[in-house]
């Protein structure tokens, strides 16, 4: 079996509309949102292709769990590293390091590995310092696009999640050839 991308993705404004988050004020959970339009297919589908996908997320364990359960995606993710239960935060090393090793991937699948996120200070930065590909969604108004040193530049900017699709399967053929 050839081997196949790995998907690293985060999950607030890149699967799920911050902009329909419902949450329990005294707590800061999050007990309600929906998806950004195309997010559940697409993350479906790529696991219907059998692509392995890691949420590397900054938030609270209760509130993913809340969103994705309710939106039917909890399912598709491999692991889960959360910033609540890891104490840390992209672009913190360990986040990205954590997936890894939960998956068992070594230095040598870091070619493999897409990280899909929103934000350029916290996913691009995180996945470029780490060694993996970025991949910048820029669906959201509410985040900053332009970069303002290399380290922000994202290898892959898509502007609707229903790319990644095709974004994975093309680099997936590129890895195997």
């Amino acid at each position: 079996m050839e081997p196949k991308i790995i998907v690293f993705t985060d999950v607030g404004d890149t699967i799920i509309d911050e902009g329909t988050e419902v949450r329990e004020v005294s707590e800061g959970v999050v007990y309600h949102a929906k998806c950004i339009p195309g997010a559940k297919e697409t993350m479906l589908e790529l696991h219907r292709r059998g692509y392995t996908i890691a949420m590397v997320a900054d938030g609270l364990v209760e509130s993913f769990h809340n969103i994705l359960g309710e939106n039917g995606l909890l399912h598709i993710f491999s692991t889960e590293v959360i910033s609540e239960a890891l104490h840390s935060q992209k672009p913190a090393q360990d986040m990205f390091q954590t997936a890894m090793d939960r998956l068992g991937l070594t230095d040598a699948d870091k070619r493999r590995v897409l990280m899909v996120g929103n934000n350029i200070e916290r996913d691009v930065v995180g996945a470029n310092r780490f060694g993996i590909r970025s991949v910048l969604l820029d669906w959201s108004p509410r985040y900053r696009y332009q970069p303002h040193n290399p380290e922000e530049i994202p290898e892959f900017r898509i502007h609707r999640p229903e790319e990644l699709i095709e974004l994975v399967e093309s680099i997936n053929k590129t890895i195997n050839e």
